[in-house]
């Protein structure tokens, strides 16, 4: 396998790098959160115009989508990302304003078989169901809706206006949704594949992860340089340096997980194994460094004035979000069996 980037993801990751440090400093950060909501719509602006025209194919999105973690940047890029990326594969034109995928549902972060359901009734469909944690919800446009059909996995493009949205907090204080639908529709929003859509999703969801355990992992070994006991530096201390290097192990298997699903995905290859993977070295890496980030940096990283609880709160919620390490091995076990012997 080549793991050379091409220059166009290159050139995408670099812009997208250069505006959200612009955008991201801690006061910065500190002054969105302050408003209830972790969105800024200054920044969502500034990405959006600077990736307006572009065709983003899925490694390339991926690779903008880990400077978004490095960065623990307050949009939602990952879920717009990839409905429109979606609807592109279909040739569908995507909608104007923000786009949101809703695939979790009660118990289920990304069920095989959705609770939520379509039926055909002449040249409309009924869509009937319960989304949970559906991310930007609150200042979402339009949403792609999982749903079982007899054809198998659906999507359903539903407007804001077609669901009714209940807010949801996070642990991190992003502020999501659960949906509430019982809509009439015409047939042409019913689209196949909804498979894809979580497939999809989940490995964007990982991409992001990457970012934040590589901004975690640097900003803690950073630290380490400078938090000084016993008149040296803690990074000089073997079991911290031990833990930071196992950090950095876990961010390398991670980041060999993630471009390996996104690699498949993008090639249309089957890629069912390689996305459980991913997601189970994301959910596994995410908590370890998490955790190595808040030990490191002592009562610094839980004081939120600080950075590392960003890392922290942002690395629990998408080690859990489309599954949990615990999901996904039991998904991998049901794989394999299913298997040749």
């Amino acid at each position: 396998m080549d793991f050379t980037f091409s220059s166009d993801a290159e050139d995408a990751a670099s812009l997208a790098a250069t505006i959200l440090a612009d955008h991201t400093k801690p006061e910065r950060l500190a002054e969105v959160e302050a408003g209830g909501n972790r969105f800024d719509p200054v920044l969502w602006k500034a990405i959006t115009d600077a990736f307006d025209g572009a065709e983003l194919g899925f490694i390339e999105l991926c690779r903008v989508l880990v400077e978004v973690g490095r960065t623990v940047a307050p949009i939602p890029l990952a879920t717009d990302g990839v409905a429109r990326l979606f609807l592109a594969e279909h040739d569908l034109t995507p909608d104007a304003g923000i786009l949101s995928c809703a695939i979790s549902e009660e118990h289920d972060y990304a069920p095989s078989v959705p609770t939520t359901t379509v039926a055909r009734d002449g040249d409309e469909v009924v869509v009937t169901g319960t989304k949970y944690l559906v991310p930007a919800a609150t200042v979402a446009d339009a949403f792609l809706v999982t749903a079982a059909s007899p054809d198998g996995s659906v999507v359903v493009r539903l407007d804001a206006s077609e669901v009714q949205v209940r807010e949801q907090k996070l642990s991190d204080g992003d502020t999501v949704g659960l949906l509430e639908i019982d809509a009439r529709v015409p047939a042409d929003r019913l689209v196949p594949d909804g498979n894809r859509l979580v497939a999809l999703a989940t490995v964007a969801t990982c991409a992001v992860q990457l970012g934040v355990v590589e901004g975690a992992v640097r900003l803690t070994s950073e630290y380490a340089k400078t938090r000084e006991q016993f008149d040296r530096p803690i990074g000089t201390f073997q079991a911290v340096a031990q833990r930071l290097a196992d950090g950095y192990i876990d961010m390398r298997m991670q980041a060999l997980t993630v471009w390996q699903a996104a690699w498949r995905l993008s090639e249309g290859l089957p890629a069912e194994e390689a996305v459980a993977t991913a997601k189970l070295w994301a959910a596994d890496a995410g908590h370890r460094v998490a955790h190595t980030t808040v030990h490191v940096h002592g009562g610094v990283g839980i004081d939120l004035d600080g950075e590392a609880h960003r890392y922290f709160t942002a690395a629990k919620r998408y080690e859990l979000e489309h599954g949990s390490a615990t999901d996904q091995a039991l998904r991998l076990g049901r794989l394999l069996a299913a298997g040749p012997a």
